[in-house]
């Protein structure tokens, strides 16, 4: 595998790492309809959670800098342009033996998604192509929970220890609930590690505490990782706590044509707002203006940019 970047960034940027993915999103027009044909409208994405945080950084304004893989194919030449199109700083290493990515991602008539993914080159990353100064001058790491779950873990693992050595902060997006389940509350909590942010949603934080309400599920995370936990509730908001107080900051209302990357897009804001030094009440504030965006749009990254057309 070969590397793509370029000098350490001046400003410190929040460092992303993670999947990058090609999504397939079709978009059902009614149900879907077993052994038959069902109605839908079919369009090609970037995608993958941690690419997908960094180019909503990079709508803000903020610096962001992308660690993560893909294949040397048409598929990886596509995304990663397209990446860099967002003014992302994309740390993109090519695999020469797996393929790029690529996730079918089911939008149903609410615009609710289901993901079928095909992770590809992103079990490629190493901790050999982390390059440790982008590293250590971050404003902060940011983790996609797939990258701990999966092949490359040790990369995500290898990024983790140099964070901390170097005094930078931490959050991770927890991932998804059936591979959290798959492996095992205790052994994701001692991958995930000690005093950090963690973003998750209700199932992904039902599934690691066993609790459905999300203000009791936020301190319960927080108390866990020694840290902060944010619980992501869709419509209702998103809860913060440190394993003390808890804070609930609520969202208006949207008609969503497609949740794919909403959560993403609130990682985004929260981080943006953090960095620039707001309370969490009012970073939550930012990540749910940003995920009211995304879901607004196909697929999970902001309006698109010129980066060519994708191939076919």
């Amino acid at each position: 595998m070969t590397a793509v970047g370029g000098p350490v960034p001046r400003a410190r940027p929040i460092v992303c790492l993670g999947d990058v993915m090609v999504d397939v999103v079709t978009r059902l027009a009614g149900a879907l309809v077993p052994a038959s044909d069902s109605s839908g409208a079919i369009a090609i994405r970037g995608g993958g959670s941690a690419a997908n945080t960094a180019c909503w950084i990079a709508s803000t304004g903020a610096p962001t800098t992308l660690i993560g893989a893909v294949g040397r194919d048409a598929f990886g030449d596509w995304v990663t342009a397209e990446i860099a199109a967002f003014d992302v700083d994309a740390r993109v290493v090519r695999d020469e033996r797996r393929a790029t990515g690529v996730c079918v991602v089911l939008v149903a008539a609410d615009g609710e998604r289901t993901m079928i993914p095909d992770t590809g080159a992103n079990a490629g990353l190493r901790a050999e192509h982390l390059e440790v100064q982008v590293l250590r001058s971050a404003a902060r790491l940011h983790v996609s929970g797939y990258a701990l779950l999966g092949a490359g873990r040790h990369a995500a693992l290898a990024a983790l220890r140099t964070a901390r050595e170097a005094g930078v902060p931490i959050s991770v997006d927890a991932g998804s609930s059936a591979p959290i389940r798959a492996v095992g509350t205790t052994a994701y909590f001692d991958v995930l590690g000690q005093h950090l942010l963690l973003l998750a949603n209700v199932d992904e934080a039902d599934v690691l505490t066993g609790e459905r309400e999300p203000s009791v599920a936020a301190r319960r995370l927080a108390t866990r990782i020694g840290g902060e936990a944010v619980v992501k509730c869709g419509a209702s908001g998103a809860y913060w706590s440190d394993g003390r107080e808890v804070q609930h900051a609520p969202t208006r209302p949207v008609d969503a044509l497609d949740t794919t990357g909403a959560g993403d897009a609130f990682a985004a804001g929260m981080l943006v707002g953090l960095r620039a030094g707001v309370a969490p009440l009012a970073a939550m504030a930012r990540g749910n203006d940003l995920a009211r965006r995304a879901c607004g749009i196909v697929g999970g990254r902001p309006e698109p940019v010129e980066s060519g057309s994708p191939p076919n």
